[in-house]
């Protein structure tokens, strides 16, 4: 995200918490039955990243921070995305949007040992790090690390009963 600074940032970012987030959900999901299942696919059910927020909402895999938190950034790679014109973090109408979800994140225990670490990587590169880019920077990475770190420690769910044609069984184990 360095690398590409304003809309690329944007766009590697969410992307990369579609991945951990898509990850997370495939850890509770049950393997599926084929190869070619496709259930993460763009045009189907959970090929939007909107739809696996919810999903995972529902489920209660997120709280209602992370949800809120994820929704902005989808709207925000959305604008940034079918913007024509030059888009900036640092834009009022973007800003505005991140600016509580920062305040959220800013309580992380991650945050202050990140923003040192990222301060210290930018300034060995001479580089001067724009606020906005290292806020967002700051939480993508918050972002990503605890949805990766929940992912791992779940277990696909096994329902107590399964419904088949000839009825309703109890699943043993």
């Amino acid at each position: 995200m360095l690398e590409e600074r304003g809309r690329g940032a944007v766009l590697v970012g969410v992307a990369r918490v579609d991945a951990a987030l898509e990850h997370l959900l495939q850890a509770v999901m049950p393997a599926a039955s084929s190869k070619d299942d496709g259930l993460f696919l763009p045009e189907r059910p959970l090929g939007s990243i909107g739809a696996k927020v919810a999903l995972a909402s529902r489920l209660g895999l997120i709280d209602s921070t992370v949800e809120r938190a994820l929704n902005v950034l989808r709207k925000l790679r959305n604008a940034f995305a079918h913007s024509a014109e030059s888009a900036s973090l640092s834009d009022p109408a973007h800003s505005s949007r991140l600016e509580g979800i920062y305040k959220e994140a800013m309580v992380n225990p991650l945050w202050g040992p990140l923003e040192t670490a990222l301060a210290a990587q930018t300034t060995t590169a001479k580089a001067e790090l724009d606020p906005d880019l290292r806020n967002y920077i700051l939480l993508i990475t918050i972002l990503v690390a605890f949805l990766e770190a929940t992912a791992q420690q779940l277990q696909p769910l096994r329902p107590p009963v399964v419904m088949g044609l000839s009825g309703v069984t109890a699943v043993n184990g």
